[in-house]
C-alpha cells in the first residue's frame, strides 16, 4: 500500500482514502466482492473522489462491472503505471514507447465502453449501415499500433548502428539497474557530473542517458542510466521498452543499485531479478551497490565491509563512489590493462600526453633525451606505444 500511495502521489493524485480487502480468491466479476464494493462506493461519494485506484490488474469486465456501481472513474495498477510514464517521457523514443504500452493495453477493453460501440445484433431488421463503431476504432488503433512499431524498429535499427560503432572500439557499456527510485539517477550524476533529473517521484527517469566516464586506471567505460523496475512491472512496458532496455542486455557489466534502507529491501531485488530474467540479462555479471548509507546511523555505517561484488555508497554525498569505480575496474575484461617499460624520447610530445591522460606511471626517470618510465594501460594504448616497449 505504501508503494501504491507513492505511485498514486508521483501521478499527481491526493489520497482521499484507502480500503484493504483480504478474499481466498479474488471475485470473478468485481474482483473484491458486492459488499466491500458497496463499501467503497458510499466512502468514495462521501469523499466526492474522482478516481479509485487498484492495486492489482483488473479484467475489463470486472472494470466495467465496478465503475458500473460507484460514482468515479476506476483505474488499475497497469493504467497508472502507464499514466506515470506518459507524464514523465521526454524524447520523441520515450513517447512512442508509452504510446505503444498504452494502445495495447486499450485494446481488449474498447468493447462494452456505452452503447454507441457495442456490436450490431446479426439477422434481419438489425444490420447495420457497415462497419460499427467498435471495429471503426479497433481498425483505427491497429493502424496507429503498427504505425508506432515501425517508426521504434527504425529507432531500434539507429540504435544498433550507435551500439556497433560504440562495440567497434574496445569500450565497455556499464548499465545501472535497480528498484524505481534506488537512487539510480543520483548516483549516475555522482560519476559522470551529467545533470540527469534526480527526483523522489517514481518512474523519473524514462530516457536512458549515456556518459563516458573515467575508471582509476585510465580506462573510459559508458554509463546508461535506465528505467526503474518496479513490482508486477506490466508486461506491456517491458516490450514497449525493449529498444530502451537493450542497453541492459548489451552492458558488459551491471550495477545492481538498491536502498540500503528500504524494509522492503529483499522483496524489492527479487522483483529486479525478475525483470532481469524477462530480459534475459541475469546471467551477466554484476556488481551490488548499496545505496543511501548517509541516512544509515554512524555506528552501523562503521560496520558495513565492501568486497568486490558489494559496495556500500552514498550517491547524494559521494561516499563510496572512488571504491565503486575501483570495483567496476576489477570487473572488466574489456580492453585489459598490462603493466611494462617504455623509453620514450622527449621530442615524442604526443606519446607522452598518451601517456599522462591514459595510463597510471609507477616510476620515472630521465636517460640520453629519452623518459624511461613504468606504466600500466590498456592495451589499446599499449599498440600506439609498442615501438617504445622495453624488452
Amino acid at each position: 500500500m505504501a508503494e501504491l500511495r507513492e505511485l498514486a502521489t508521483s501521478a499527481g493524485a491526493e489520497i482521499a482514502g484507502e480500503f484493504l480487502q483480504s478474499k481466498s480468491k479474488p471475485d470473478p466479476a468485481t474482483l473484491i466482492g458486492r459488499g466491500k464494493l458497496e463499501e467503497i462506493a458510499g466512502a468514495a461519494a462521501a469523499a466526492e473522489a474522482e478516481l479509485i485506484i487498484f492495486d492489482h490488474d483488473l479484467t475489463p469486465s470486472q472494470q466495467r462491472n465496478i465503475e458500473a456501481a460507484v460514482p468515479a472513474r476506476v483505474i488499475d495498477r497497469t493504467q497508472l503505471i502507464l499514466d506515470i510514464f506518459a507524464r514523465h517521457a521526454r524524447t520523441r523514443e520515450g513517447q512512442l514507447q508509452v504510446e505503444l504500452a498504452q494502445l495495447e493495453y486499450l485494446l481488449p477493453r474498447l468493447s462494452g465502453r456505452g452503447v454507441e460501440m457495442s456490436q450490431l445484433g446479426g439477422g434481419i431488421g438489425t444490420r447495420g449501415p457497415g462497419e460499427t463503431q467498435l471495429e471503426s476504432d479497433r481498425r483505427k488503433i491497429y493502424r496507429r499500433v503498427r504505425h508506432v512499431q515501425q517508426q521504434l524498429e527504425s529507432v531500434r535499427r539507429i540504435r544498433a548502428q550507435q551500439r556497433q560503432r560504440r562495440e567497434s572500439a574496445p569500450v565497455a557499456t556499464v548499465a545501472l539497474v535497480g528498484y524505481t527510485n534506488a537512487g539510480k539517477s543520483t548516483l549516475f550524476n555522482a560519476l559522470t557530473r551529467a545533470g540527469v533529473e534526480e527526483s523522489k517521484r517514481m518512474f523519473a527517469t524514462l530516457d536512458p542517458t549515456i556518459r563516458a566516464v573515467t575508471l582509476p586506471s585510465r580506462r573510459t567505460v559508458l554509463l546508461s542510466d535506465t528505467v526503474g523496475f518496479i513490482r508486477n512491472l506490466p508486461h506491456t512496458l517491458v516490450t514497449a521498452f525493449r529498444a530502451t532496455l537493450e542497453e541492459v542486455q548489451r552492458a558488459s557489466l551491471l550495477l545492481q543499485i538498491s536502498d540500503i534502507t528500504s524494509p522492503y529491501g529483499r522483496e524489492q531485488e527479487a522483483q529486479v531479478e525478475k525483470v532481469l530474467e524477462e530480459l534475459q540479462a541475469h546471467k551477466q555479471q554484476r556488481i551490488r551497490v548499496l545505496n543511501k548509507i548517509d541516512l544509515l546511523p554512524p555506528l552501523v555505517r562503521e560496520d558495513l565491509r565492501d568486497d568486490a561484488r558489494t559496495v556500500h555508497v552514498s550517491a547524494k554525498t559521494s561516499a563510496g563512489t572512488a571504491r565503486l569505480l575501483e570495483a567496476i575496474d576489477e570487473c572488466l575484461q574489456e580492453d585489459p590493462l598490462n603493466r611494462v617499460r617504455l623509453s620514450v624520447p622527449q621530442q615524442e610530445g604526443k606519446a607522452l600526453a598518451l601517456i599522462a591522460a591514459r595510463a597510471r606511471v609507477f616510476s620515472r626517470s630521465f636517460r640520453d633525451g629519452s623518459v624511461e618510465m613504468e606504466i600500466q594501460a590498456p592495451d589499446s594504448v599499449l599498440r600506439r606505444l609498442q615501438k617504445f616497449v622495453l624488452a
